[in-house]
C-alpha cells in the first residue's frame, strides 16, 4: 500500500488564504448586522410605531408637530361619593372632522353628500374639499358621536376625525367663581381664566411636546428617516377643600335671599378657622362657564369675594377692638361716657342710631355697634399702632388664596395725617376690604389669634402618580390666644344681646357681627342715599368653632340694616352646617 503525502503549502499562501477567509466573514457578519437593523426598523415602523406614523401620514402636522396634552381635571371635595370627589372641571371628548383633498375623487359629490350631515354650505365644503395642494382642512369642530357615526357611513375617501378635547363644567353656575372658564388668547390658544383655571392655569396644561422629522417634496413625512420627538406631559389634577354638598346648600340660600331683599347680589364664603380651608365659595350674580362666550358683562367673570374691595362699615369694629385689648389698652369691662357723637376738627361723628348712651362698656359698644366707642379705643390704642394690627390682620395685602384676581383693598387713609382717618376707620369707613380678607381675618379671631392663608385646594395629583398635600399655613399671630378668648366672647354677646340675634342657632354659643355700610358714590364725594352693604361675619360654636362664615348682602332694597339681611342668612346657613357637620349643641334647650 501505499502512502501519498500531501505537502503543506507554503507560509505564505497559507496567510493569503486566512486573510481571505476573514474578510468573507466579515462581508457576511456586516450583511447579517445591516439585514437586522433593517428588520428591526421596519419591526419599529410597522408594529411599534404604526399608531404614531398613521396619524402623521396625512401630512396634517408640519415639520415641527406640536403633540398637546391632556389638561389635568379640577374636582370638589365629595364625603358621600365612592371616591370623595366630585367632577368641577373635566375633559370630554367630541372630534374634529376634517379633510385631505389630495385623496378626494370627487369634491362635488363629497360636498353635496357633508353638507346636511355637518350642516355646512354646500358652497363652503366645495371651496375646501377642491384645494388639492392641502393635505389638511379642517371641516368642522365640536362634533358629537352621532354627526361622526353619521360621516362615517357615508364612507367618503379622504374625511377623517381626531378627538378635540372640550372642557366641560358639570356644576354650572354654582361654582363658575372657583373654576373660572378655559377661553382663547390672543393667539387662538386655550388658557385658563380665572378662578382655580386662570391661577393655576401653566400646572393645569402641562407640557407640550413636539416632532421633528423630515418630509419628501409633497410634503409627506419620511418614516425612514431619523426623528426626534418630546412626549407631551399631562396636566396636574386638582382637588378642591370646596365641599360640594356645602356648595351647593349655600348658594341655594344665598340666590333665595337675594331675590327675597330685592338685593343687586351677594356673597358667602364658608371657612375652617384652623386650616383656612375654604369649604364654599358663592356670589351673586354668576354666569355658567359652558357658555362663557354668551355672557353681555364680562365683569361678572371676577370673583366678588376676592376681587370687589367695599368699605366694610361696622362688622369691622371686631378688629379694631382685638388690637386695642390685645395692645393693653382697654378691657371688655373698660368705660367711656357715650354722648352719642365725637367732633375731630370740622366733623361730627355721630352713631347710627344718632343716640347717647351715657356710660358704656367695650363690650357694649360691640352689643349696640357704637362708632364713638370704637372712636374711643383707638385712640387709647394710637394711630400707628392700629394700622400694624390692621396690617396684621391681612387688610390692604393679597391673601393668597389660589384663584386668580385678587384685589388686595386699600387702606391707603390710614397712612395720611390727621386724626379724623383713624377714626373713621375704627368702625369701618375710609378703607376697603375683600370678603376674603374680612372672613380671614375672623378666622383669626376663632383660631386663637392666628391668621391662616386661605386656600381652595386640598391636594394637588401630578401625572407620575405623586400626590402633594397642601398643608395649613400660619401666616402670623396676629393676637394673643387671651385677646381671642375675649373678643370671642364679646362677639357671642353680640349674637345673645345685640344686632346679631337673627345669627343665632338655638343650642350653640354663635359669635359675630352686623355691619351696614354706606356705598361711596362713583365720584368720590360722600356716598349714596338710601343704599347700603350688609355684612355678617362669625363662627360656631364660639369656644371650639367649627366654621367662620361671611355673608354680605349688596344694595338690598327691602331693608335697611345688616341685622334685616345679613344676619338672617348667616343663621340659617349656620344651622345647616351645624346639622350637617355632626357638631353636638352646647346648651340643651
Amino acid at each position: 500500500m501505499t502512502l501519498v503525502r500531501f505537502a503543506k503549502p507554503p507560509r505564505e499562501s497559507r496567510n493569503r488564504l486566512d486573510a481571505h477567509e476573514r474578510r468573507i466573514a466579515l462581508v457576511r457578519l456586516g450583511v447579517a448586522a445591516a439585514s437586522f437593523v433593517v428588520v428591526g426598523r421596519l419591526f419599529d415602523l410597522q408594529v411599534l410605531a404604526r399608531g404614531f406614523y398613521e396619524a402623521l401620514a396625512s401630512g396634517q402636522h408640519g415639520i415641527y408637530s406640536e403633540l398637546f396634552p391632556d389638561r389635568g381635571e379640577v374636582y370638589l371635595t365629595d364625603p358621600t361619593s365612592a371616591d370623595g370627589v366630585f367632577p368641577a372641571a373635566v375633559n370630554d371628548k367630541l372630534a374634529q372632522v376634517y379633510a385631505n383633498p389630495r385623496e378626494i375623487r370627487d369634491p362635488e359629490a363629497a360636498a353635496k353628500a357633508l353638507a346636511p350631515v355637518l350642516e355646512l354650505p354646500e358652497g363652503d365644503l366645495l371651496a375646501k374639499l377642491s384645494r388639492k395642494e392641502d393635505p389638511y382642512e379642517p371641516l368642522k369642530k365640536k362634533v358629537p358621536d352621532a354627526v361622526v357615526e353619521a360621516v362615517r357611513k357615508l364612507s367618503l375617501l379622504g374625511i377623517g376625525f381626531v378627538p378635540e378635547p372640550v372642557r366641560v363644567y358639570p356644576e354650572k353656575t354654582s361654582v363658575a367663581h372657583l373654576t373660572g372658564f378655559l377661553g382663547l388668547n390672543e393667539q387662538g390658544e386655550r388658557v385658563g381664566r380665572y378662578g382655580v383655571e386662570g391661577y393655576w392655569n401653566k400646572e393645569l396644561a402641562g407640557e407640550r411636546g413636539f416632532l421633528e422629522a423630515e418630509k419628501d417634496p409633497a410634503g409627506r413625512l419620511i418614516g425612514t428617516s431619523g426623528r426626534v420627538m418630546s412626549p407631551a406631559k399631562d396636566g396636574d389634577e386638582f382637588i378642591l377643600t370646596v365641599d360640594r354638598t356645602v356648595q351647593y346648600v349655600v348658594c341655594d340660600k344665598l340666590k333665595k335671599a337675594v331675590g327675597q331683599y330685592g338685593a343687586e347680589g351677594g356673597t358667602v364664603i364658608v371657612m375652617q378657622p384652623e386650616t383656612g380651608a375654604v369649604l364654599a365659595m358663592c356670589n351673586v350674580p354668576d354666569y355658567d362657564p359652558n357658555d362663557y362666550a354668551k355672557v353681555a358683562d364680562a365683569s361678572v367673570f371676577n370673583n366678588p369675594a376676592i376681587y370687589h374691595p367695599y368699605e366694610p362699615g361696622s362688622v369691622f369694629k371686631p378688629i379694631t377692638m382685638s388690637a386695642a385689648i390685645d395692645a393693653g389698652k382697654v378691657l371688655p369691662s373698660t368705660t367711656y361716657a357715650d354722648e352719642g357723637s365725637v367732633v375731630i376738627g370740622p366733623f361730627t361723628i355721630k352713631n347710627s342710631d344718632g343716640a347717647a348712651n351715657g356710660e358704656q362698656t367695650m363690650t357694649q359698644v360691640l352689643e349696640k355697634s357704637l362708632n364713638t366707642g370704637t372712636i374711643f379705643a383707638v385712640r387709647r390704642l394710637g394711630s400707628p399702632a392700629f394700622l400694624k394690627y390692621v396690617e396684621d390682620f391681612g387688610f390692604g395685602s393679597l391673601t393668597g388664596v389660589e384663584l386668580d384676581t385678587e384685589s388686595p383693598g386699600d387702606i391707603a387713609s390710614l397712612r395720611k395725617r390727621g386724626e379724623i382717618w383713624g377714626a373713621t376707620a375704627s368702625f369701618g369707613q375710609g378703607l376697603t376690604v375683600t370678603p376674603i380678607q374680612l372672613v380671614s381675618a375672623f378666622s383669626a379671631i376663632a383660631n386663637g389669634g392666628k391668621l391662616m392663608k386661605p386656600t381652595v385646594v386640598r391636594e394637588i395629583r401630578h401625572p407620575d402618580g405623586r400626590i402633594e398635600k397642601i398643608e395649613p399655613k400660619v401666616v402670623r399671630q396676629v393676637i394673643n390666644k387671651r385677646t381671642a378668648s375675649l373678643v370671642s366672647g364679646m362677639l357671642v354677646n353680640v349674637v345673645a344681646h345685640g344686632h346679631g340675634k337673627k345669627a343665632a342657632v338655638p343650642g350653640y354659643y354663635v359669635a359675630g357681627k352686623t355691619g351696614t355700610a354706606q356705598v361711596p358714590k362713583k365720584d368720590g364725594q360722600g356716598y349714596e342715599k338710601d343704599v347700603s352693604i350688609g355684612t355678617f361675619a362669625g363662627f360656631a360654636p364660639a369656644d371650639h368653632p367649627a366654621f367662620v362664615m361671611l355673608v354680605k348682602i349688596d344694595r338690598p332694597r327691602d331693608v335697611q340694616w345688616a341685622e334685616a339681611s345679613a344676619a338672617p342668612l348667616f343663621g340659617d346657613i349656620a344651622k345647616f352646617l351645624l346639622d350637617y357637620l355632626q357638631i353636638p349643641p352646647d346648651l340643651k334647650r
